[in-house]
């Protein structure tokens, strides 16, 4: 590209450039929300000015510990009004927020703590027969704090300095949070790939407003309109996954009713659902499709007409959204990654299309979308060269925007690897048409390579899931002496008491083939019916425990 040299004006001398900062966006939102509430399961609500008072209160009772500037501080808790309190009050103080990944071994859990350098941890009670084997491992805690639905005595060998809420009542309502440089880490996690270590993402103050300014856009464009200060709001992503995909913080500066169902059971999110008049959830397909199949809901007992869900970490196929519209449920795709904070794309229909019958928005509603404001997007070959935007090359997905996480913490090797050639490299293969869609058509180390062709073992996975004997399913390619590679198949039957066989499955999988959709060679030969398909720690199919397993 060529080098120019735009003007630059100087500002006067008594001029201010503030930096962007986590807290302003919680300003903000009190400003917007007026009396909206936070909500807690059924247990706990109050107002955004009560919010902002215990983010304060959090503040002090954090430096009253000796937590100051560049500590870690370290969070295991389901998602609750305590989470999104620490969310802003860690930061705020110049500390670094760990939200640990609960669902990780527990010797993932350690070497994820001690590699972050965690000084202080904030805990739920569930989660104590997980640290407590691991204290002894944790040299530099140099304290608890415990979080519990009723406050109790406890009988446990950690450090405790106290209860959460029983310390938050007797700090001041207003702390004096300082100024500092917006390029500062606000928050680090750890994310799993197939070999090694996890690998630990942090962003910046400046990266997560920035992210949060986008997905706020986004999220108000027209034909999308999911999140406003008139919307309610529940996530079903984890907030210790990529801050439950930075919705806390959007919805936060949107002033919107929060609703945070604590830990995941199907009876209690759709009671609040329900209760709380939810307007807006995200998630990943598996949580959805566990909400479409719960008891009440597959009986018609409640109604769930007008809740829109954004659905990403995994593809959502066809069927699952035809089931979801089926009961007035309004599915739409994202896309992103751990490393993009996460938000890159999401499908906003083309007004033609979002006037159209369901049958013909379900291909749309499951592409990966349009790149959402201040991302830059291309499909490349292995040589780096951008290809056509037809919707039929197929390339790797590179990115550019101004919330990318810019290493992995301590991992120089794997952060050159991840940036190249000045763009984070997704590792998904997906298309781009003329309109700036993407599709996603799998993962590089997922794709099936057989007899010299590609094979997407997701596009394989949405004819399969199509098939009404079907209720979940994933794909992979296991190896085979003539071809390199050959699809197999696990499959959870809709029936587990009278599963298909494997003819029937290759019978409705023909009608794709005859459609020119399939090629023959790729319906699967190697077909297990299974009651449960592995996942991963955030719900998506786990695909190098499927491979051991087939």
């Amino acid at each position: 590209m060529p080098t120019i040299t735009p003007k630059i004006l100087p500002a006067t001398s008594s001029a201010t450039n503030p930096p962007l900062m986590i807290g302003d966006l919680l300003d903000a939102g009190v400003r917007m929300a007026g009396d909206n509430p936070i909500v807690y399961r059924d247990q706990h609500r109050h107002d955004y000015r009560t919010f902002r008072e215990r983010v304060h209160r959090l503040a002090h009772m954090l430096t009253q510990q000796g937590v100051s500037a560049g500590d870690v501080v370290a969070v295991l808790d389901w998602d609750s009004h305590r989470y999104l309190e620490c969310f802003f009050a860690i930061p705020m103080i110049g500390a670094v927020l760990h939200t640990v990944n609960i669902r990780l071994a527990p010797e993932q859990v350690l070497y994820t703590m001690n590699h972050a350098e965690d000084t202080f941890v904030v805990v739920h009670e569930d989660f104590l027969p997980l640290l407590e084997p691991l204290a002894g491992e944790l040299p530099r805690v140099r304290g608890y704090v415990l979080c519990q639905e009723t406050p109790k005595a406890m009988d446990t060998p950690l450090a405790l300095v106290g209860e959460y809420e029983s310390l938050l009542s007797q700090q001041p309502a207003r702390y004096d949070f300082p100024t500092f440089d917006e390029n500062a880490v606000a928050t680090l996690f750890y994310t799993t790939g197939t070999t090694g270590n996890p690998k630990g993402v942090f962003f910046t103050h400046r990266q997560l407003v920035l992210h949060t300014l986008g997905e706020a856009s986004a999220f108000q464009a027209p034909g999308f309109a999911l999140l406003s200060r008139d919307k309610v709001y529940m996530p079903i992503t984890p907030m210790f996954h990529v801050h439950a995909w930075g919705v806390p913080y959007t919805a936060t500066l949107l002033g919107a009713t929060q609703v945070y169902p604590g830990r995941y059971e199907p009876e209690m999110l759709v009671s609040l659902l329900v209760k709380e008049k939810v307007d807006f959830s995200h998630c990943v397909p598996t949580l959805l499709n566990m909400i479409v199949s719960a008891e009440a809901v597959a009986a018609g007992k409640v109604d769930l007409t007008g809740w829109k869900v954004l659905v990403g970490g995994s593809a959502l196929t066809p069927s699952l959204a035809r089931r979801a519209w089926a009961l007035g449920i309004d599915t739409r795709s994202a896309y992103g990654m751990s490393e993009t904070c996460p938000l890159l794309t999401a499908t906003i229909l083309p007004r033609h299309i979002e006037q159209a019958d369901i049958e013909t928005q379900l291909p749309w509603r499951c592409k990966a979308g349009l790149p959402v404001p201040l991302v830059r997007l291309q499909v490349v070959d292995l040589e780096g060269q951008p290809l056509p935007e037809d919707g039929e090359s197929v390339g790797e997905v590179r990115v550019q925007a101004p919330w990318l996480t810019q290493a992995y913490y301590k991992e120089e090797a794997r952060s050159e690897e991840l940036w190249r050639d000045g763009w984070l490299h997704t590792g998904d293969v997906a298309t781009l048409d003329s309109r700036g869609y993407l599709t996603i058509r799998d993962r590089i180390k997922d794709v099936i390579k057989t007899g010299g062709e590609w094979l997407s073992s997701l596009e394989l996975e949405s004819y399969i899931s199509q098939c009404p004997d079907v209720a979940e399913v994933a794909v992979i390619g296991v190896a085979d002496d003539k071809w390199g590679e050959r699809p197999a198949a696990l499959i959870v039957p809709a029936d587990l008491n009278r599963p298909p066989s494997n003819e029937s499955i290759a019978e409705f999988l023909e009608q794709f083939v005859t459609q020119g959709k399939l090629n023959r060679w790729a319906i699967p030969k190697v077909i297990r019916f299974v009651d449960v398909i592995p996942k991963t720690s955030v719900g998506k199919l786990d695909k190098k425990r499927i491979r051991s397993e087939i």
